[in-house]
């Protein structure tokens, strides 16, 4: 079991990497103004998505619901921070949904937010990690 909370947590370190990271691209890239650094950075954000963060998405959730599914579950319905995280992960899920969105608007030419947009948009998963990370150590009911 402790392998693999071990690899829970890598992988969500390198999904949280590539999710602080893509939005910050994307300040960037809204403020690039030549079609050399607009290339460059619709691979870099590509490479980024495609190579780290979803797969590290992916794995971080199979170790989570493996976890939840040989140690939690059957303790589940009195862990309501439990209840509190899982709805906080799925915000993240969507938050990396968002992250594929915009992607795709960059590569398509089509991206009309200015990069204090993706200023704000990137506050969000810090706040995300910090609630998460406080009730899986905390647990406060």
């Amino acid at each position: 079991m402790l392998w693999l909370k071990a690899f829970h947590l890598i992988f969500m370190v390198t999904w949280f990497a590539g999710i602080f990271y893509l939005p910050r691209l994307y300040v960037y890239h809204a403020m690039s103004e030549d079609s050399i650094s607009d290339e460059r950075f619709k691979v870099m954000e590509r490479k980024l998505f495609y190579g780290i963060m979803t797969p590290s998405m992916i794995l971080t959730l199979i170790m989570g619901i493996w976890m939840l599914i040989d140690y939690a579950w059957a303790m589940y319905s009195a862990m309501g921070w439990l209840h509190v995280k899982i709805v906080l992960i799925l915000g993240l899920i969507t938050y990396h949904f968002y992250c594929y969105r915009y992607l795709l608007d960059f590569k398509n030419n089509r991206n009309t937010r200015s990069h204090v947009f993706y200023r704000w948009f990137n506050e969000i998963p810090v706040i995300l990690l910090i609630a998460i990370i406080i009730l899986a150590v905390v647990k406060p009911f």
